[in-house]
């Protein structure tokens, strides 16, 4: 399982030992009003996340990291490379989410942008990010990582705005 440094933040793969981190985030309704069905999620719901990405961890080699800011070691969110809706064989998608305290700092494009870096030294062609057509700041996050509007598209039983980056490689 391969962590992910930038300047300031330390992506780690998820385990039980983040729990706590993550049911702060996926219980905060605001953070959680574009993502899913629109609720937030119990401690019981987030150990359930958790168990579910172990073994994506093993067979692909990715799937979600949690997100911790390197200063003072905080939990700050999570963000994901994984195959697009979870189905094995989809083209890969990447994600994130993060405490509401920490919206608007830059966070969320420097993990994205790390991920991406990630997913091209893995020889991935291309990735895509979806997101709920009304969530404007996680497209913003998209369209300053130079991904192109691809439409709305249903993934996750929803309608999403999905944008995508082809990955040269170097």
């Amino acid at each position: 399982m391969t962590t992910l440094e930038t300047k300031r933040l330390k992506l780690i793969p998820l385990s039980d030992e983040h729990l706590a981190g993550l049911t702060a985030i996926n219980s905060d309704p605001e953070v959680m009003a574009y993502i899913g069905n629109g609720t937030p999620m119990s401690e019981a719901e987030s150990q359930a996340m958790i168990d579910r990405v172990k073994p994506r961890w093993a067979s692909h080699g990715f799937s979600w990291w949690g997100v911790f800011r390197k200063d003072d070691n905080l939990m700050i969110g999570a963000a994901t490379l994984q195959p697009l809706a979870a189905q094995t064989g989809a083209v890969p998608e990447i994600g994130w989410r993060l405490r509401r305290d920490c919206w608007g700092k830059g966070y969320a494009t420097e993990a994205a942008e790390r991920i991406v870096l990630f997913a091209k030294e893995l020889g991935i062609p291309e990735v895509v990010a979806v997101a709920n057509p009304g969530n404007i700041a996680s497209i913003a996050v998209m369209t300053r990582l130079g991904m192109r509007y691809r439409g709305i598209e249903t993934h996750y039983n929803a309608p999403c705005a999905v944008y995508q980056a082809s990955l040269s490689i170097d």
